[in-house]
């Protein structure tokens, strides 16, 4: 995990073991000595002693993603929007993918996703603690976008498929740092750019689907 000018080597080392940890077991299957343990920390009080406890750790790996994706969004978005775009969904749902790429850097390795994915299933709450509002600005952008480029439907079906597509890419992101984990043996199909690209045509082919009746009571 890259280190910023005020953090200490310490802070930024538990940071980056708890991640990893995070991601391949969730949060609540890590203890703090085992990550004191794994950051080289003699200390195992040493997340206590740098962050408070668990959850404010949990809740710092979060932020420190969570703004450098929003930055690079916004910073994608205002070029686009200077040229008068974004014109397509496909551009759009670009926009929400490469961004989270390689998070901490090309050498990082990557588990970020992995663990946002492992914590939003688990600890919504905390997540959505640690983004608010200051870190999702890009991502609600994005957003406004879609629906002004989705073919017309019901402000409700348009709302589910949102939530369906956002989910689905933050799924497979999650399951491509996964299998690129496994250094075990080579991987076709995850490193391609052409797997990405098939990412973003199956998502925006979900928001560019017609609206349909509704038939149910609850639809």
């Amino acid at each position: 995990m890259q280190q910023s000018p005020i953090e200490s080597s310490a802070t930024a080392a538990l940071k980056h073991a708890a991640m990893r940890l995070f991601a391949e077991r969730g949060t609540d299957g890590v203890t703090v000595r085992e990550i004191a343990r794994a950051a080289g920390q003699l200390n195992h009080g040493a997340v206590s002693y740098h962050f408070g406890g668990k959850d404010a750790l949990i809740r710092a790996i979060v932020a420190d993603g969570a703004r450098i994706i929003d930055q690079r969004r916004n910073a994608r978005l205002d070029l686009i929007e200077a040229a008068g775009g974004p014109f397509t969904i496909s551009e759009v749902i670009d926009t929400i993918i490469y961004p989270s790429l390689a998070v901490f850097g090309p050498d990082e390795e990557e588990c970020y996703l992995r663990f946002i994915a492992v914590l939003g299933m688990t600890r919504r709450t905390l997540f959505d603690e640690a983004v608010g509002e200051r870190w999702n600005g890009g991502y609600q952008r994005c957003l406004a976008h879609l629906r002004r480029l989705m073919p017309p439907m019901p402000a409700a079906q348009a709302n589910q498929r949102l939530v369906f597509v956002g989910a689905y890419i933050a799924q497979i992101l999650a399951l491509r740092q996964t299998r690129l984990s496994d250094t075990s043996r080579a991987h076709a199909t995850w490193p391609s750019e052409s797997t990405l690209r098939h990412l973003t045509h199956t998502a925006a082919a979900m928001l560019e689907a017609p609206g349909f009746a509704a038939t149910g009571a609850g639809e």
